[in-house]
């Protein structure tokens, strides 16, 4: 998306922070961003949504895949090209989006 982000994390430890995980991914990013620009690239804080144990994981990726089709940057699921997942290629994921339809 052009203007924000959604990730879909899941803290791997009981001991897992969301709040340092934003942190230290908004420096990184944010430092990469500056040296090429010259600009900032986030606004001060963030917005967390945790799941509850009702809701389902594929349901959360779902929203996030549909993002930029409802924002009318793609006209199909798949062809964003930011779409993507450290755990899942994006053909698992459209798996996952056909399993919640």
């Amino acid at each position: 998306m052009p203007d924000h982000v959604h990730i879909l994390a899941h803290g791997r430890l009981p001991d897992a922070d969301l709040c340092a995980f934003v942190v230290h991914y908004k420096k990184l990013t944010g430092f990469a961003y500056r040296q090429r620009t010259k600009k900032w690239l986030w606004q001060p804080g963030y917005y967390e949504r945790i799941l509850r144990d009702d809701e389902s994981t594929e349901g959360a990726a779902r929203y996030i895949l549909e993002n930029p089709v409802r924002a009318g940057l793609t006209r199909r699921l798949g062809e964003y090209p930011f779409a993507g997942s450290e755990l899942y290629d994006l053909p698992a994921l459209l798996t996952a989006w056909d399993s919640q339809g």
